[in-house]
């Protein structure tokens, strides 16, 4: 198989990829990374302590948005996540940076002070990123009007990256009823199969988020 993902179920940028290939319905090996030999080797292969890694037929394809733009170009299917048009690709890229770095990045910072800062950091952060995430979340209830997926109404890389994104952020802060389009939106990305099928596999994981998984989703 050329494919081989080396990934945790439970990590959202692993989701990010996994939903990629699950689209497209696409064969690889999936190289667990909760068993030490498969640690060892994402280490060998990328060594910078980062995860997902992709490797197709030996070439090493790490980050989240490069392996998905790579699963694109060398592994079409159905489902197009970058669109061929330059100017909606770049809207479709643009959404992507944004969940990344606006949601997903602002949400892992109480979780990682949780993990390993103790109680006062871990309220500080959440403060801290309380009021990012609303700014966010108030930015995107404008930009998603009238659009049926994140960058218009095909689904694409953005919505992979929004799925588990706003799945954690709600968890850390939850969406407020005054973002209804926002609300409406992770819901969506919850009944698209190859997202519904991540939030399941990583279900049994749950009692390893440090902030505590809520009782919902």
């Amino acid at each position: 198989m050329t494919l081989k993902l080396y990934a945790h179920p439970f990590s959202a940028y692993c989701q990010k990829v996994l939903i990629a290939l699950w689209e497209n319905d696409l064969p690889f090996t999936y190289r667990h990374l909760g068993e030490d030999d498969a640690i060892a080797e994402r280490e060998q292969l990328w060594p910078l302590d980062r995860f997902p890694v992709l490797t197709d037929n030996g070439k090493v394809i790490p980050e989240t948005s490069i392996i998905i733009e790579h699963l694109d170009l060398f592994h079409p299917g159905p489902i197009k996540l970058i669109p061929e048009d330059r100017a909606r690709a770049l809207e479709v890229r643009f959404m992507d940076r944004f969940f990344d770095n606006f949601i997903m990045d602002e949400m892992q910072k109480p979780v990682f002070a949780a993990a390993r800062d103790g109680e006062e950091a871990q309220q500080k952060a959440l403060e801290v990123a309380a009021k990012s995430l609303d700014k966010s979340y108030a930015w995107l209830e404008q930009k998603l009007a009238g659009r049926t997926w994140a960058a218009g109404e095909a689904f694409s890389m953005a919505d992979c990256a929004a799925a588990p994104a706003l799945f954690y952020a709600d968890w850390v802060h939850q969406i407020g009823s005054q973002f209804p389009t926002v609300r409406a939106y992770r819901s969506r990305l919850l009944e698209r199969p190859s997202f519904a099928r991540a939030v399941e596999e990583g279900r049994k994981y749950r009692h390893f988020f440090p902030l505590g998984a809520p009782d919902r989703d």
